[in-house]
């Protein structure tokens, strides 16, 4: 395990991952699967902060551990599915060494090269999601997910062959292809949360253009806007996507589309210092904008406007 700084690890194989959770040798040195319940763990004295060079989903139930992401620690204490990139910087702490039920697979990188999901694998949002954005599976999706991860373990188990390889990335395919759809039912049954995020976003943008500080700091950006409502950016986008088929950054210029347009027709100011107000570097990109949203010039719209009062 490799210091990448002065408190972080790097677990750059399932070797090492396998040594440090106490799990006899892999069976296949780019893949593994494992029961929670054969896990030994990490000795409970020990705080570990660590990031992986592979991918890794896990179904979890009655965990009695503890994973910090960010500046937030969560607990997995029911029955939830999580997904890592490699990169991601955790914390890992051990609170009680009752083991848990559920599955743990991991994939490098290296094992999905050169088939269509190695490519694929990039366009699933959910393994950038922070551990608090977790899928929380109904009882019918768990038995579900169970299912495919122990079909994946029988051929990891078996005596493998050329095809070895094929059916369980196969598998692996069905697993991530059902994530994405019970992710999507979870935004959906989620309605007044998420109704309430609407909001939130509002007020957040609201909040940002009414500080007057657009014109030193520049536009809101992604980052900034989820890292305000506590969410990732590709969950904040998954979510904004399926409630009202917009992203992010389409809010985002919507907001401040809307607000030029009550400068253009409340004040006398000229179009390049509503553009500099409103964050913009170039009053020529707030024009281009402007256009593409109302099909009209920002002169134009104002023009429009006065025509219309007579």
């Amino acid at each position: 395990m490799k210091k990448i700084s002065n408190v972080t690890y790097l677990i750059d194989s399932i070797s090492e991952l396998h040594e440090l959770l106490r799990l006899p040798k892999s069976e296949h040195p780019l893949m593994s699967i494992v029961s929670f319940e054969n896990i030994k763990g990490i000795p409970p004295e020990v705080k570990l902060k660590f990031a992986m060079n592979f991918y890794v989903v896990a179904i979890k139930k009655g965990s009695h551990c503890k994973m910090k992401h960010g500046n937030n620690y969560y607990d997995f204490d029911s029955g939830v599915m999580t997904f890592i990139a490699p990169g991601q910087v955790l914390n890992w702490e051990i609170t009680d060494t009752t083991p848990s039920t559920g599955w743990l697979l991991i994939i490098h990188p290296d094992f999905i090269r050169g088939y269509g999901l190695g490519q694929n694998i990039k366009q699933y949002g959910f393994f950038h999601y922070t551990l608090h954005e977790a899928l929380q599976l109904s009882e019918k999706e768990e038995k579900m997910m169970q299912k495919i991860m122990k079909n994946i373990k029988q051929e990891y188990s078996a005596n493998m062959d050329v095809f070895s390889q094929d059916v369980m990335i196969s598998h692996i395919e069905l697993l991530l292809n059902y994530s994405n759809r019970y992710y999507n039912r979870q935004f959906i049954t989620r309605k007044q949360v998420s109704h309430g995020l609407i909001v939130r976003l509002t007020d957040v943008l609201s909040g940002c253009i009414n500080s007057k500080k657009l014109k030193e700091h520049g536009l809101p950006t992604v980052a900034y806007v989820s890292d305000q409502l506590n969410l990732s950016p590709n969950y904040l986008a998954d979510m904004l996507k399926q409630m009202t088929g917009l992203t992010t950054q389409q809010h985002i210029h919507n907001k401040l589309i809307e607000v030029a347009k009550d400068m253009l027709t409340s004040t006398d100011l000229s179009v390049s210092e509503i553009a500099y107000s409103l964050g913009f570097e170039f009053p020529q990109s707030f024009s281009k904008l402007f256009k593409q949203k109302t099909n009209l010039s920002p002169v134009g719209f104002r023009n429009s406007f006065l025509s219309l009062l007579g």
